[in-house]
């Protein structure tokens, strides 16, 4: 009988590379010091041509954002947690490009419209009527004559309360449609007396999901921001909204607008070259237990820190027996057609390396529709990756949990990978409950189980929509049910954009 080999390790916290191709682990001191990798590139944004949507109040709060944003933002309300909360330099100390007080071109929404928009009990129609504020800006900013590389949508919190998924109205406009009615408008099917706009039901009831689908059309990337987050104050009072503190705000918004404005902030220090990750995911087109019907995307990430987005094909991929979704070989195999022909269009080359991330299994019909997509020379290998929430735990004397970056080897083909935990490089943990690893499994092909956690660490460190030392989830799959939703949800969105900056 075979006995299981069980050890534990140490990863090392994966570098970053800055300007002057010189490395660092931590994204605040290399943008600080260093600053952003491509500064010295032909890509380089030397400023930032933006427009402003939002409320009268939004713009302005928004100016005095970017006029705090020059100067430098230290944060001395926890002296304990200094590491946690580093200084902000100013924006274009820290990414050698300027970003002016004054946008482009602004769009003074009536705040009152919002509010009346936002009480109708359809929710469908909410987050309809509010987007198609914002839509129309972007429409008209497109059509102007100054280049716009990134619209900032200021939006009340209100609209937060009031547009998300699972967001209640009390003593709303209108009736509330049962849930069958909602089905058949969704599909398509009026009645002949009915009087509402049709298209307002094949898109998300999520208006941030929603708005960022129907943006792509009018080719500007966008930052939603809620009105809130920009208060320029370190602490709230306890009956507001809990933010941090003003100096992580400020790394964590001029980071995701320098990156959708066409930056580049950091890459991966040690690339592996014609290596790419893809992580697939799957959203059902109805969320009824009975329905088959679901769609895939795939987002492939390359060790420059691009990314790029692919939509699948809809079918009946969804069981209601193993709840998990499965493609066919011949879907599989179109998916990934498209993911090594971008690449080759990217890099001018084949892959030598594909690492597939699923949450869920893959089944062998799938790997074989992917596999039958590689070129005889480019290597396969199909891994599930998913937090064990509720499974295995580790601790550690005293108070501070496991540390990132610890490994729990289980064979040669399963490992468990805490990737949040205590980060030594500041000293502290910076979660709230007790960390839970990724479980890790190679479910088909061949590597080493060591160097794909190292991989998976790596890409916890390649989300640019915040300034952080890691995620506790790769960039895989940590954004592929946002992607997911974007894509599926909003099904009438013609062409969306294969940049991954239009998604987050």
């Amino acid at each position: 009988m075979k006995v299981m080999s069980i050890d534990s390790l140490y990863l090392s916290e994966p570098e970053l590379q800055f300007r002057y191709g010189q490395n660092m682990i931590d994204p605040h001191a290399g943008l600080e010091l260093l600053g952003p990798f491509d500064a010295d590139l032909s890509s380089h944004p030397s400023s930032i041509p933006y427009a402003v949507i939002g409320t009268p109040q939004g713009i302005l709060d928004f100016r005095k954002w970017a006029e705090r944003m020059q100067l430098a933002a230290i944060s001395i309300a926890d002296p304990e947690n200094a590491n946690l909360w580093p200084p902000f330099p100013g924006f274009e100390s820290t990414y050698n490009c300027s970003f002016g007080v004054d946008p482009v071109w602004t769009l003074s929404l009536d705040p009152g419209k919002i509010d009346k928009e936002t009480l109708f009990n359809d929710p469908d129609k909410r987050a309809y009527s509010v987007a198609n504020l914002y839509v129309e800006g972007l429409r008209t900013a497109e059509k102007r004559d100054e280049s716009i590389a990134l619209a900032i949508c200021v939006v009340p919190d209100v609209v937060y309360e009031r547009c998300r998924s699972k967001s209640k109205i009390t003593g709303g406009v209108g009736s509330r449609l049962a849930k069958r009615e909602r089905a058949m408008r969704k599909r398509g099917q009026v009645h002949m007396f009915d009087q509402f706009d049709p298209e307002q039901y094949q898109y998300s009831v999520d208006f941030r999901r929603q708005l960022k689908a129907r943006a792509m059309q009018h080719s500007i990337p966008t930052q939603i921001i809620r009105e809130s987050t920009l208060r320029l104050i370190d602490i709230g009072t306890p009956d507001e909204r809990g933010l941090t503190y003003l100096s992580d705000r400020m790394w964590n918004l001029s980071t995701a607008i320098y990156y959708k404005a066409g930056g580049k902030p950091w890459r991966l220090a040690s690339p592996r070259p014609g290596v790419c990750y893809v992580g697939v995911s799957f959203k059902k087109t109805d969320p009824s237990v009975e329905n088959r019907t679901a769609c895939c995307a795939a987002q492939m990430f390359l060790d420059s820190g691009d990314g790029v987005v692919f939509m699948g094909e809809s079918g009946p991929w969804y069981s209601p027996k193993t709840r998990q979704c499965h493609l066919t070989k011949d879907a599989a195999a179109k998916l990934l057609t498209g993911v090594l022909d971008t690449y080759r269009q990217l890099e001018g080359r084949d892959l030598a390396e594909v690492f597939l991330h699923y949450r869920s299994t893959m089944d062998d019909d799938e790997y074989q529709g992917y596999l039958s997509a590689c070129p005889t020379n480019t290597k396969l290998i199909g891994i599930r990756v998913r937090t064990e929430r509720h499974g295995l735990q580790l601790f550690r004397q005293g108070k501070m949990p496991v540390v990132r970056g610890t490994l729990l080897r289980i064979g040669d083909s399963v490992c468990y990978l805490w990737a949040s935990g205590f980060k030594p490089n500041i000293g502290t943990y910076d979660g709230w409950e007790v960390p839970a690893p990724l479980r890790i499994d190679i479910e088909h092909g061949e590597a080493d189980i060591v160097e794909v956690a190292k991989d998976i660490l790596g890409l916890t460190k390649l989300n640019y929509n915040a300034c952080k030392l890691g995620d506790s989830e790769p960039v895989t799959i940590g954004f592929s049910d946002a992607v997911g939703e974007i894509l599926v949800s909003n099904l009438r969105v013609a062409n969306p954009k294969p940049n991954f900056k239009f998604y987050i």
